[in-house]
């Protein structure tokens, strides 16, 4: 990658957005970022804290491509961020979640390739796959575009499409760890639905050195999976109660609605024509045409010998596992090390 390129990171005031920018304040590849997302307060919180002419702020909303097209105007990379997260919010306003994540990531890459842009990486989650949820089926179609966006361009378009998908990110918004902790320093009891659901576990900067890795290697209609351990609920809370010496007390509430008793990564399909790169899983885009003849006669027999990646059977971690990948949450690192330096990214 050159230096002194513009990059914009849609969704920039959350926590996924914050690790990205924080990773490259500092680094010369990129002369000016730009924040785009819808809430002001945010962006005016980061402005201050930041002071840095670096970055600049742009209100607007990925649903209204206008706004979106005055933020892309001279940019080279593109991190889409911007989203609607929630699990149960999407399922009591599903039409919500497609507009944001479907019709909204269809604007950011329209006007990426209107713009020139060099590369743009979509931010996926795991319940992209095998979705049951408004949440993940809005992911899924959001998948779908930019892979089919990025099948259209083809291998020697001038920009390049492509997905990064996500298992569970540790104390970012969503996630049940501020909330344990908050529980515990509370006295209260952890409420857990199910202890024997697993979930991915990965850090915020697992995360971006996924996104750098789809910018420095990503073809178009591309998917990255980072591999990554799992734990059940029961094995994090008990890692939680240690690290805060505090007596074990849970309290099993049931399943949500709309949850998994364990996330699938990567499903068998995806698995069949994966390509194993180390430490992440490469998906190429079905190249097939509409030639729906060729669907009676050709298949791939593999797919049904080949299982899911999933969080039942990844690396499981333990509770000295879960311990210490733990204390590399700055939030945790604060409290339990007294670590006042650790960066705390807002939600």
């Amino acid at each position: 990658m050159p230096k002194n390129n513009t990059l914009l990171i849609t969704g920039g005031t959350g926590s996924f957005g914050n690790a990205v920018l924080n990773r490259f304040l500092n680094d010369d590849r990129f002369s000016e970022i730009r924040i785009f997302s819808r809430d002001e307060k945010k962006q005016d919180d980061m402005r201050h804290r930041l002071n840095n002419p670096k970055v600049k702020f742009y209100i607007g909303d990925v649903r209204d491509k206008r706004s979106v097209d005055g933020a892309m105007m001279g940019v080279d990379y593109v991190f889409h961020a911007a989203a609607l997260k929630q699990v149960p919010s999407c399922e009591f306003f599903p039409i919500q979640a497609v507009r944001t994540n479907v019709f909204g990531t269809e604007n950011v890459i329209d006007s990426a390739i209107q713009h020139g842009v060099k590369n743009v990486v979509v931010l996926s989650t795991d319940k992209a796959a095998y979705p049951i949820n408004a949440m993940g089926i809005s992911k899924a179609m959001m998948e779908k575009v930019a892979i089919a966006k990025g099948r259209a361009l083809g291998a020697d378009a001038p920009t390049t499409i492509c997905c990064t998908r996500y298992g569970n990110v540790m104390a970012s918004r969503g996630s049940v760890i501020p909330l344990w902790i908050d529980q515990i320093k509370s006295g209260k009891e952890i409420t857990i639905t199910d202890p024997n659901m697993t979930r991915y576990m990965m850090t915020l900067e697992d995360a971006v050195d996924l996104v750098l890795f789809a910018f420095e290697n990503g073809k178009n209609g591309d998917l990255f999976v980072q591999k990554a351990p799992a734990a059940s609920l029961v094995t994090l809370a008990k890692s939680l109660t240690e690290l805060y010496k505090s007596e074990e007390k849970i309290r099993v509430i049931g399943t949500r609605h709309g949850e998994k008793l364990y996330e699938t990564l990567v499903t068998r399909e995806e698995m069949a024509n994966s390509i194993d790169m180390g430490n992440y899983y490469r998906i190429p885009c079905d190249a097939r045409d509409l030639n729906y003849d060729k669907y009676f006669v050709q298949g791939q027999q593999e797919v049904s010998t080949i299982e899911d990646y999933h969080s039942h059977n990844t690396q499981q971690l333990d509770v000295e596992g879960m311990k210490k990948l733990l204390l590399k949450l700055p939030l945790i690192r604060r409290d339990v090390l007294g670590d006042t330096e650790a960066i705390q990214y807002p939600d």
